[in-house]
């Protein structure tokens, strides 16, 4: 159905950051539009947009961990027990490393590593889709990933930055034979967020897809097996290592993660609780349109991922934003946070890129403009009121 290398029509003439330079230059205008417009409305609301970006929410959950270490937990009134075991150790880790060499407090350098991570997300988006489609379309899925609605996350002290650069690197170094590099850095994903999976799967598939495609074609040339073999060994050690760890210490065995996360009512149900969430919004006339715009909004990303898949996307990247889309939408709970992890789901703003790349310049960053500005307001509004869970 796909191949994991597809034709590459554009030269690849110049230095890679240079290549690069639009794509960033607008990602930074588009988050340093946002950031602006949030500092406007938390103004006029007597809020904070510093403690908005870095001490609300999960934030706070990584910085006790990078200033105290794992065993905190909270017990709530209704029995439930909430324990910053559930919190993945690479962005903690990151933010202590910078506290300790810099005057930055550890909530500050969360905010610093978060914004080093989304650039070099951006820089990886690009490279992924200058890889398939070529650089207009680069410059256009860096713009689109920027400009989601709820793309001020990537500028909070949260792990959706880190997590997608490593993503898209790592599906980059698959992309061209780099198979180490895209065994490391599918580790170190898993070591960010529990879909690091996602990358572990997209390196095994298609690592295989090549054996496979070689024992068929006996004469086809590429990386030696050995290469191949090692990142698919390497790829799941991030992951597997912190759960491992994380039964060891609360003394459950190798399922201990998975009691951490029942702890916060959070899990994979293939579904079932995000389908009874939308049947609830029913009930009445008002929520009837809020449940109708998940529907609509679930059929779009089905829609994308066809759409992604009649264009022949590289193999990696289907099994990738698939598996990313899947965990998401089949999480038990916390069904507000559902926009935020589909984040790191960027293979499918490849399509509408594509399509944006076909129009002329000036009329894209019309539309892109637009975008930006509308998701820079709703950005703004998002965190002053309930803002990410």
């Amino acid at each position: 159905m796909t191949d994991l290398e597809t034709p590459v029509a554009p030269s690849r003439a110049g230095p890679a950051w240079r290549r690069a330079a639009p794509a960033l230059l607008g990602y930074v205008a588009v988050r340093a539009l946002g950031l602006v417009t949030l500092a406007v409305w938390s103004a006029a609301r007597d809020k904070s947009p510093h403690q908005l970006l870095s001490a609300r929410w999960d934030s706070l959950w990584y910085t006790r961990v990078a200033e105290l270490g794992y065993g905190y937990e909270v017990r709530l009134p209704n029995g439930d027990v909430h324990s910053n075991l559930a919190f993945f150790p690479l962005l903690p880790w990151l933010e202590r490393a910078f506290a300790a060499v810099t005057p930055l407090s550890h909530a500050d350098a969360g905010l610093l590593v978060s914004a080093l991570a989304s650039l070099a997300a951006a820089w990886g988006i690009f490279a992924v889709a200058d890889h398939v489609y070529g650089p207009r379309a680069g410059i256009c899925a860096v713009l689109l990933w920027a400009v989601l609605p709820v793309g001020i996350v990537q500028s909070m002290a949260y792990s959706e930055s880190l997590f997608t650069a490593l993503a898209a690197w790592s599906l980059y170094a698959v992309l061209t034979g780099r198979w180490l590099t895209a065994g490391l850095l599918a580790s170190l994903a898993g070591l960010t967020r529990p879909v690091g999976a996602a990358v572990v799967a997209a390196v095994w598939v298609a690592a295989i897809a090549s054996f496979v495609r070689e024992r068929s074609v006996p004469a086809r040339t590429g990386a030696p097996g050995w290469r191949r073999a090692l990142a698919m060994l390497i790829a799941p050690l991030g992951a597997a290592g912190y759960v491992l760890w994380v039964g060891h210490h609360t003394g459950k065995g190798p399922l201990g993660y998975l009691d951490v996360q029942a702890g916060w009512r959070n899990g994979f149900d293939g579904g079932y609780a995000f389908a009874r969430f939308v049947g609830d919004k029913f009930t009445s006339f008002p929520s009837a349109l809020a449940g109708l715009a998940l529907i609509i909004g679930v059929g779009l990303l089905v829609w994308l991922y066809v759409i992604c898949v009649r264009q022949r996307q590289p193999l990696p990247l289907l099994v990738y934003a698939g598996v990313v889309t899947l965990l998401a939408l089949c999480a038990s709970s916390y069904f507000g946070s559902k926009p935020r992890l589909l984040l790191p789901a960027f293979p499918l703003l490849l399509p509408p890129a594509l399509a944006l790349a076909r129009l002329r310049t000036s009329r894209s960053a019309w539309v892109l403009g637009g975008v930006a500005v509308v998701s820079a307001v709703y950005g703004a509004f998002w965190l002053n009121g309930s803002g990410p869970p």
